[in-house]
């Protein structure tokens, strides 16, 4: 018989209680208990970046992390970002710069770049591939998304007048 655990979770700004298996991967339960298929599965090592959350604000990869380890945490994934059908900032400058092609890297690079826009509100071009080096794409040759996280920053500063 599998070890279980029961745990409470924050995700997305809703909580939830769930009894699994200690061995389930974030990435799995998010996925496959909360049916939130954003984060999606790349690698499963950790490199490739495409299973990038945010847990208590800070990016994480979700195939590394136990779902037991978020029990009592906040949990954040690229579902939060649009807000009513409407794009975010980051996620409209993403498509006003042709920042995506398959889209398979792109909930990662969203929650990276999240997180790294809000410490580093006016970065370099320097700044934001290093932010990135973590997260791989086999389509677009990242300019298209270096111009998107700077795009976003400038968005956010302006919203922020």
């Amino acid at each position: 018989m599998a070890d279980t655990r029961t745990i409470a979770i924050n995700v997305n700004g809703k909580a939830y209680t769930a009894t699994i298996e200690t061995r389930m991967t974030l990435v799995d339960f998010l996925r496959h208990e909360l049916k939130l298929t954003g984060t999606h599965v790349g690698c499963e090592h950790g490199v490739c970046g495409a299973c990038t959350v945010l847990v208590n604000g800070n990016s994480a990869r979700a195939c590394l992390m136990l779902a037991v380890q978020c029990d009592g945490q906040e949990v954040t994934t690229v579902e939060s970002l649009a807000t009513d059908g409407k794009l975010n900032s980051l996620q409209q400058a993403f498509q006003d710069n042709h920042g995506l092609q398959c889209g398979f890297c792109t909930p990662g690079m969203l929650m990276t770049l999240t997180e790294f826009l809000r410490e580093h509100p006016a970065p370099s071009e320097t700044e934001v591939r290093e932010a990135l080096s973590g997260n791989l794409c086999r389509c677009t040759g990242y300019q298209g998304i270096v111009d998107a996280a700077l795009d976003a920053a400038k968005r956010l500063r302006e919203g922020a007048r």
